[in-house]
């Protein structure tokens, strides 16, 4: 059975994280492993004027109340205790919360991470942008990025941003993975500049050999011409009313990788209205076409 990981700091952004992730292995008939990963204080950050135990079990009382809180969290975002009685829970002790999800991530063999994406000021924007940047380019599996102001749980649209590498094959046989249990719609869309034009025939190669490598009916290809992709883009996922955007980081291994990709990615995870799911490249590099 597949292993979806969840990470919460228990935060109002991240209540609707929980809920697509718990639809998600609903859907995929996948196992929901909950995690918060927390730095338990030392003895000092407890002196004070009040008795204490001689030798008290900081450790073992940090872990006892993130575990309580953590159900608490899951029983009142789910509102259900037979919801919450079959995902699994579990605290973690780290001074690095993107190093302790990547350890369980690769303990769990997850098949995906899920994690919240925006806060509610231009301060926590930033710096859960910047956490799931790292948690992207660490993870041993896609991670999948949930705005605060994102409502929709159910996914009839998928939006993939290609450039036709081989790791972007790779990246695709895993979603449709994720699209087949909602039948969803995946649209793989390629930005090529103006001077750049393809002939019906390279379009036709092109979908021929997609259908080839991925096993998936409702999948199609679109192909636009552009000098800017991020409004390009930003435009076509508005038309194409997407659910989910789907994209392949890689690094920077030269201009077109680095601003097609890199900062794509960046500006859409500070600006985007949509759930990211973020395959990081080398992830996918045994991926071979014949």
């Amino acid at each position: 059975m597949k292993t979806i990981l969840y990470a919460t700091d228990y935060s109002e952004n991240s209540e609707l994280a929980l809920k697509y992730a718990f639809n998600l292995s609903t859907k995929m008939e996948a196992k929901l492993l909950v995690i918060h990963v927390f730095d338990y204080p030392t003895f000092f950050d407890h002196i004070s004027l009040k008795p204490e135990p001689p030798f008290p079990d900081l450790e073992g009382d940090a872990f006892n109340r993130h575990c309580t809180q953590l159900k608490a969290f899951c029983k009142r975002v789910l509102k259900s205790d037979k919801a919450t009685s079959t995902i699994a829970i579990g605290v973690i002790e780290n001074k690095s919360v993107i190093k302790g999800i990547v350890e369980k991530a690769k303990d769990v063999d997850a098949f995906l991470i899920v994690t919240g994406m925006k806060g509610n000021s231009k301060l926590r924007e930033l710096i859960m942008g910047s956490t799931a940047k790292e948690l992207i380019e660490k993870a041993p599996c896609p991670v999948l990025t949930i705005p605060s102001d994102s409502v929709k749980t159910e996914i009839e649209t998928i939006v993939y941003a290609s450039d036709f590498e081989d790791e972007d094959f790779g990246a695709m046989d895993k979603l449709a993975e994720i699209a087949k249990p909602f039948n969803a719609k995946i649209r793989v869309v390629h930005i090529s500049t103006l001077e750049k034009s393809m002939g019906k025939s390279y379009t036709e190669d092109l979908e021929t050999k997609i259908h080839k490598y991925i096993d998936y009916p409702n999948l199609e290809l679109d192909i636009l011409y552009s000098e800017d992709v991020f409004d390009t883009l930003k435009i076509y996922y508005r038309n194409s009313n997407a659910d989910l955007i789907a994209m392949l980081e890689r690094e920077d291994s030269g201009i077109a990788s680095k601003v097609f990709h890199r900062d794509l990615v960046k500006r859409i995870e500070t600006y985007g209205k949509i759930p990211l799911l973020s395959f990081n490249a080398k992830q996918y590099v045994i991926f071979h076409l014949e």
